[in-house]
């Protein structure tokens, strides 16, 4: 999806499903932004500029999928009460002026994922915060056609229906971050720059370019002094490279479904989600050999159903070599030398 606002003029312009979307806004008024920036080095990869409070609300993204559509409770808290104290701050006055709201905005979240309409808007400035704007025209454009389909809707017919406002209720004076809701209630979260960790998630979301983000990411990280570590915590494999697919309990007992839980004395645990409250749990050990290297014993498997469980015989050993690691996201190569990309889901709690 892409949003572009140029002379007051307000789009949705639909192109392939995706769950990414992209707003561009060009305003004809300019005021001068705050000198004053806060830097937050992110995970030590690229520089760019956000405040601690405005850090808060990233942190809180990463690990979110589809812009929102399967975040859990306590991220949905998380992201609220960051999106609530930027508000209360306040940022950029008057935002619909500045010209540090042009530029192509990225849609990170929204509390309504699913509603992202392939529509076309005229707009006005209300006032310094609000956008009014009429839908007026519809298409659909995909990649891999060269025109528009157009998507009929009877605008003129839906009166007050086909009306609405978006308020821009933060802009960071960094200009790299922004917060709108609009007239029903949905809360949108944008940014112009995206770090490299974004980006990957971002790939994963939309199955487009994941293998050139993941090497960006361990690209830039290999400069820092700091040598990763197996973090404890519930990770949850995301993606991985593997092409040729096993029966679901092989993949299982590979590491290739479900969360990975890191524990205390080099414990390590597959736990897998069947179906009726059935588990698939296989415990083992990780011994570190070299510098990011460990060897991975898995040898306790069962079918766990409540307080009940079913043995198998299993056993795996593999390497497993960290190629990038923090306190919300892995990479790493494992069984067969196939890539992993963990989030881990137990930091927001």
């Amino acid at each position: 999806m892409v949003l572009k606002v140029v002379n007051l003029n307000l789009g949705f312009h639909c192109l392939t499903p995706s769950p990414c979307t992209n707003f561009t806004f060009i305003s004809p008024k300019h005021s001068k932004s705050r000198k004053d920036r806060f830097v937050f080095r992110s995970c030590q990869v690229e520089q760019l500029s956000f405040t601690e409070s405005e850090n808060s609300l990233i942190e809180s993204l990463l690990g979110i999928q589809g812009r929102g559509r399967s975040s859990s409770p306590q991220q949905l808290n998380a992201i609220e009460r960051a999106v609530q104290v930027l508000e209360s701050l306040g940022g950029v006055p008057d935002p619909t002026n500045s010209n540090l709201i042009e530029g192509r905005w990225q849609l990170i979240f929204t509390t309504r994922p699913g509603t992202a309409s392939p529509i076309q808007a005229a707009a006005s400035i209300e006032d310094g915060k609000r956008i009014l704007f009429r839908f007026n025209r519809a298409a659909f454009s995909f990649k891999f056609l060269p025109f528009k389909i157009p998507y009929p809707v009877p605008f003129k017919l839906l009166g007050d229906e086909a009306k609405g406002w978006l308020d821009t209720t933060y802009l960071s004076h960094s200009g790299n971050l922004r917060i709108s809701r609009g007239n029903k209630g949905t809360t949108f979260v944008l940014q112009k720059q995206t770090e490299p960790r974004q980006r990957l998630l971002i790939a994963i979301s939309s199955g487009v370019g994941v293998k050139e983000a993941i090497d960006e990411l361990i690209s830039l990280n290999q400069n820092t002094d700091e040598e990763p570590e197996l973090e404890e915590g519930e990770w949850q494999m995301t993606w991985n490279s593997q092409t040729v697919t096993d029966s679901w309990l092989e993949n299982a007992a590979n590491g290739l479904m479900g969360k990975q839980i890191i524990g205390k004395n080099g414990r390590i645990k597959f736990l897998v989600d069947i179906l009726l409250g059935l588990k698939f749990s296989m415990n083992g050990n990780f011994v570190k050999t070299g510098s990011k290297v460990y060897d991975v014993t898995m040898d306790d498997a069962a079918i766990i159903g409540g307080p009940f469980g079913y043995p198998l015989e299993m056993e795996n050993k593999f390497i497993l070599e960290l190629l990038y690691c923090d306190e919300k996201i892995r990479i790493s190569q494992g069984y067969n030398k196939i890539l992993f990309v963990h989030i881990r889901t137990d930091a927001m709690r």
